[in-house]
């Protein structure tokens, strides 16, 4: 018996799954640094835990939500895009069905075919589902997987508000003197963790994209400290 041929991942959708997870991973990403900015420049001009609290609320919410409306409104106008695109393409295929047909066997020739091969096989793809070979080799769409706004809102609504959660806990669940410390060792680590896993998905130096997202967070989180510190010490 001959071994089972190993089975690698093919198709738009991996890539599809790996552009989720690469926007998850940089929401949570923003989630954290943004949180941790926020309650860090409070915690220099107040140590109440209850401003503490009501502060990381109020950022968590406002990102999270400003995350979704955005992601929303931008999938929302791929998909009416990608959506005229296909209402496009199906108006010429039934008023030109002839020159598409020329046009997509160009367009398999230009991918390597031979002009024979080429030919037979979008002849063949033609006669399958010619809006549907034109939507993919042409236009570069799937029209039965298309970019869904409720789904991208519901996304980076869910990973902001994770990343959010760890500066949050951070700063209100130690005892005082110590809520700084944890945080910023905390957001540190996170950040390393969401650095690490970004470098890994666009196959990026890990060391370098690591000390990048440390750095950028320490620079936040100690610009956001000190201008909290200037407005409590200015009682404002």
């Amino acid at each position: 018996m001959y071994p089972q041929a190993h089975q690698e991942p093919h198709g738009s959708g991996i890539g599809a799954r790996l552009n989720w997870l690469r926007a998850a991973v940089l929401g949570a990403n923003d989630g954290v640094v943004s949180t941790a900015g926020l309650v860090v420049g409070v915690a220099g001009a107040t140590g109440d835990r209850g401003a503490l609290l009501t502060a990381g609320l109020a950022g968590l919410l406002a990102g999270s939500m400003s995350m979704a409306a955005g992601e929303y409104v931008s999938v929302s106008t791929q998909r009416d895009s990608e959506q005229a695109a296909l209402a496009t393409e199906k108006q010429e295929l039934q008023e030109a069905p002839e020159a598409e047909l020329v046009e997509l066997t160009g367009l398999l020739e230009g991918k390597g075919l031979s002009r024979d091969v080429a030919r037979e096989a979008a002849l063949q793809l033609t006669e399958r589902d010619a809006l549907r070979a034109h939507a993919v080799v042409e236009l570069g769409i799937n029209p039965d997987d298309l970019t869904n706004p409720w789904h991208a809102a519901g996304a980076s609504f869910l990973a902001f508000t994770v990343g959010a959660l760890l500066p949050l806990l951070a700063i209100v669940l130690p005892p005082a003197p110590l809520r700084l410390t944890v945080t910023v060792l905390a957001v540190l680590a996170a950040l390393a963790l969401t650095g690490w896993w970004s470098a890994r998905l666009g196959d990026a130096a890990v060391g370098r994209a690591v000390l990048r997202n440390m750095c950028g967070g320490a620079v936040a989180m100690g610009v956001t400290y000190a201008a909290g510190a200037l407005l409590g010490a200015a009682g404002v």
